[in-house]
């Protein structure tokens, strides 16, 4: 069930003495006296929404509440459909890797690229390696070299403690 964000007063919620009315189909009635708003609302068996509190006269909109609580979520539910959840895949590697390994994970960090996700490429130095850092940046420049012609450097090459990375972000054509 989805709720609109912020409950509105209605009818006899509101406590204002004048409000600026607006009819049910836009219209603008002026200034009217509240008792009279919620009778020209009640006749029309519809509810009486302040739709702006912090004017002087608040702004009254004679509305169907329940149907417009509902297109509002209705609303909510299609923009969250259309939201692109964006991923983050990581690919370690070592500062060591072999050629044929290396040209396999450049192909899976362009397939994510190309799906529109970003990508993390992590060099884990094990034991001693961490002393030779330069080795898996030279591991790192060389993905962000393979795969530029889809991607942009978004971080540049980080060592956090046993760990090197760098993302790469899919490049805006």
């Amino acid at each position: 069930m989805f709720y609109i964000k912020q409950e509105l007063p209605t009818n006899r919620q509101i406590r204002a003495k004048e409000v600026q009315l607006i009819g049910e189909n836009g219209e603008k009635a002026g200034v009217v006296s509240f008792e009279e708003a919620i009778e020209q609302a009640e006749e029309k068996n519809l509810d009486l929404v302040l739709v702006s509190p912090n004017v002087n006269p608040p702004v009254c909109k004679i509305m169907n509440y329940g149907k417009y609580k509902f297109e509002q979520a209705k609303k909510e539910k299609e923009a969250k459909k259309k939201q692109k959840v964006l991923e983050i895949k990581e690919i370690r590697v070592t500062p060591n890797i072999e050629e044929h390994d290396f040209s396999f994970k450049a192909k899976n960090a362009r397939k994510f690229l190309e799906e529109g996700n970003k990508v993390k490429i992590t060099v884990r130095f094990r034991g001693r390696e961490v002393n030779n850092s330069k080795a898996g940046e030279a591991v790192l420049d060389k993905f962000i070299q393979e795969l530029e012609e889809v991607s942009t450097v978004e971080k540049q090459p980080k060592l956090e403690g046993r760990n090197m990375f760098t993302i790469l972000a899919k490049k805006n054509a």
